[in-house]
């Protein structure tokens, strides 16, 4: 392990990961794009095993936007049955390893039995003082800001709030990860930089990663090396790093 990972002020606190690129993995192989989501499960099983062994408190997964409707009926039909296998494989592991499960994001439109999975998972997990897994399903950052404005309003018109009283600290008690500190890190995979209505208010001040292997093929030595970029970043947060005396 490198001199960055043996020191433990260098791991950050909170990753968030943009899983991309299973299709363009499965494409470049000439397979099916379902081969390469069944391979991004297996990628996902590295991340989190990776990740809790670094001492990672939180990580979070995007991994699936409000914008993935729009894909083909048979992609989401398959996105939601490896969801389903997930639950039924890897939550008893999941909370063996002492790791807690979050899930945000839109339940209204979910089918009864996903949400009922969605409920499962985080009941089970809700005591463990491990790692928190965060899973962004069915998550659109600008739909998760405009729900927390529609419910500051509502507080407004009871007469709860005063408009003048509304801050930052407002905003942030009223979103999805209002318990959870922001991402120290963000890595995407597959070479795309940008963040896909994810994480738009959490990520004010989060370092960005982008590495162009496609997320099938994520590891232990790609997060490894994206935690090795994030150490050796000046983080200051608006303001001016001290003088050296």
């Amino acid at each position: 392990m490198s001199d960055t990972l043996n020191n433990p002020e260098k791991t950050p606190e909170h990753i968030a990961i943009i899983m991309d690129g299973n299709g363009r993995w499965a494409s470049e192989r000439s397979l099916p794009r379902v081969a390469g989501h069944r391979q991004g499960v297996q990628a996902l099983r590295r991340a989190v095993r990776a990740a809790s062994d670094l001492g990672v408190k939180y990580l979070t997964i995007y991994s699936f936007s409000s914008e993935n409707w729009s894909r083909p009926e048979a992609e989401i039909d398959h996105l939601f049955g490896l969801l389903r296998r997930f639950v039924s494989q890897d939550v008893a592991e999941l909370h063996s390893s002492d790791i807690r499960i979050r899930i945000i994001g839109e339940r209204s439109a979910l089918k009864e039995d996903i949400v009922e999975l969605i409920e499962y998972c985080e009941q089970l997990t809700s005591d463990n003082k491990g790692m928190t897994l965060v899973v962004a399903f069915n998550y659109g950052s600008r739909q998760e800001l405009a729900s927390a404005v529609q419910s500051i309003a509502e507080r407004v018109a009871r007469g709860e709030l005063q408009p003048d009283e509304i801050n930052t600290e407002t905003i942030a008690s009223h979103i999805s990860t209002s318990d959870i500190p922001d991402p120290d890190l963000l890595i995407r995979t597959s070479g795309e930089q940008r963040l896909s209505n994810f994480l738009l208010w959490q990520c004010a001040y989060t370092e960005f990663v982008f590495v162009n292997e496609h997320w099938p093929d994520f590891n232990r030595d790609i997060l490894v090396r994206a935690i090795e970029t994030y150490a050796n970043r000046d983080r200051r947060f608006g303001g001016l790093k001290a003088k050296a005396l």
